[in-house]
């Protein structure tokens, strides 16, 4: 079905897409970030091989389990583990040696070629929240999300100028069956947006349809030759590989599209108290998920991947922006570098429940963190709230606001003759200023990051215009991008196939929300 479609593609509706491209509005995109400043590196040669051993002894002796999954235990036996029930023990080395020939970068493609996306090496993509079954704003509060309200995050990241991916998951819509939504998520990622985005992993028939939808999208040569997609492959710590992640990573890695494979550790109840200890096991269930993904494809494009926050001992909950999680998103880092791996961390979290004071320097303390930990991909960019559980429209975009910083503090310092200034010093001289001087007239524009939600504006104007707080700036920013907002082209024949596809899928099953 998708090689008719395919074929469609190429004979018809390149002169409708063509006028639709014309009269569309051009939405900015900066580029995925290209540092051009040091990563922070906290571990000492002696640190980082202490925990690599640690982690290769822990493969051995302790071994990790894959549940359910008997393709994978025999895949592993025939590559020299030794597989004792469900429990694969990795002899020292071998996991390294299977690592190696995963890419250290790759591109992943979008739709719309300017948009494409280069993951690894000095570059850092950032993409949107994923996964909270609520969602939150200012006008209709907390409440569970709706795939009108899924459709409304994929415009708002699309409008984004800092923001380079649409993201998997922006929210869960619960008013769409279980085994139904994933294609209705896809279609909004592919429809509304023209950026790069994420596949489903919540069962590995929804990854095949994701790939047989972006056949259709991209056509089945392109995928099959090409990284159009990423998914998030998580671990269940401690040490276990569930048979539903790794099946829907065997689908991905098999078609040469990208998985991260990511422990999801919550500090003192999935893994130990301590960073070091963390960092190991960290290393040890990547390790592992990268090992198996490069047996079943050699050369697919995986990702080093960590979430891991710590834990509040009073009340048992998962606290983020502290320290600690700094730690070992900085050390982690340096153990991907050392494998070759393109590295994911980081986002914009909190554990807040509105986007207040709490929200602001949680979210900061992270994003600053995975900027100077080298991070290449960071999930959860914009729109956190409440420890994941919630998607929130206004801080989404107050998230993506504060993106641009990232981008600007990436630059480094420039020190070219115009960055010198040495002719704007000199017409200046001694007691003048620089207002209205050559130099200030010819960078005025790009000289300095700004804002499109805070507020300068002196008291009496900030009061006369309603006293407004940042909440309220957002929301009203929400309103005005959405109302802005207009599809970006697509061949009509595409996008008929795709509907096609989706009606096709949604009928062939009866409704589950289990």
């Amino acid at each position: 079905m998708s090689e008719a479609r395919t074929a469609r593609r190429g004979r018809g509706g390149g002169g409708a897409a063509r006028r639709a491209e014309r009269t569309s509005v051009k939405i900015e995109t900066a580029k995925y970030i290209e540092r051009n400043i040091p990563n922070f590196e906290i571990l000492n040669e002696e640190a980082l091989e202490i925990i690599e051993t640690n982690a290769e002894t822990i493969l051995e002796e302790v071994g990790v389990n894959f549940v359910n999954n008997p393709a994978a235990l025999e895949s592993w036996k025939e590559a020299g583990a030794t597989v004792v029930g469900e429990r694969v023990h990795i002899p020292r080395g071998l996991a390294r040696k299977l690592c190696s020939t995963a890419p250290k970068t790759f591109i992943q493609h979008a739709r719309n070629p300017e948009r494409s996306v280069e993951i690894g090496g000095r570059n850092l993509v950032l993409a949107p929240v994923y996964g909270p079954p609520f969602v939150r704003d200012l006008e209709g509060g907390r409440r569970y999300a709706t795939m009108d309200d899924f459709q409304k995050f994929v415009k708002l990241g699309y409008m984004s100028k800092w923001l380079h991916h649409s993201g998997g998951t922006v929210c869960e819509p619960t008013d769409v069956p279980v085994n139904k939504r994933h294609l209705d998520m896809l279609l909004a990622h592919m429809e509304l947006s023209d950026k790069p985005f994420m596949g489903s992993v919540t069962e590995p028939s929804r990854a095949q349809d994701s790939v047989e939808m972006c056949e259709i999208l991209f056509g089945k040569d392109f995928v099959e030759n090409n990284t159009v997609m990423t998914s998030l492959i998580n671990i269940n710590s401690p040490m276990t590989f569930d048979d539903v992640m790794m099946g829907a990573m065997e689908v991905f890695a098999a078609k040469n599209q990208a998985c991260i494979v990511s422990p999801f550790i919550v500090g003192g109840a999935m893994a130990p108290v301590s960073v070091a200890g963390t960092l190991t096991q960290v290393l040890a269930e990547v390790l592992a998920g990268v090992s198996y993904n490069q047996l079943i494809r050699p050369g697919a494009p995986v990702i080093f991947g960590t979430f891991v926050t710590s834990i509040d001992m009073n009340s048992g909950a998962p606290t983020f922006g502290t320290p600690e999680a700094s730690h070992i998103l900085y050390g982690a880092g340096q153990l991907a570098r050392r494998l070759g791996l393109p590295y994911r961390s980081g986002g914009g979290l909190c554990g807040s429940k509105l986007p207040d004071a709490q929200a602001a320097y949680e979210t900061s303390n992270t994003l600053n963190a995975a900027l100077m930990g080298g991070v290449n991909f960071m999930l959860h960019a914009c729109g956190w709230l409440e420890g994941g559980l919630v998607s929130s429209f206004e801080k989404f975009v107050m998230d993506a606001d504060q993106l641009g910083i990232l981008h600007h503090l990436a630059k480094g310092v420039s020190v070219d003759e115009n960055a010198q200034a040495m002719d704007a010093i000199r017409e200046v001289g001694p007691g003048g200023h620089y207002l209205g001087c050559a130099h200030t007239q010819a960078n005025f524009k790009e000289a300095f990051w700004r804002t499109s939600i805070l507020d300068y504006k002196p008291f009496e104007t900030w009061d006369e215009e309603g006293a407004r707080d940042t909440y309220t700036l957002a929301a009203a920013r929400v309103k005005t991008m959405l109302e802005t907002y207009q599809k970006p082209s697509m061949d009509p024949a595409v996008n008929e196939a795709l509907h096609a596809y989706v009606v096709h899928k949604k009928a062939s099953m009866p409704d589950s929300f289990t």
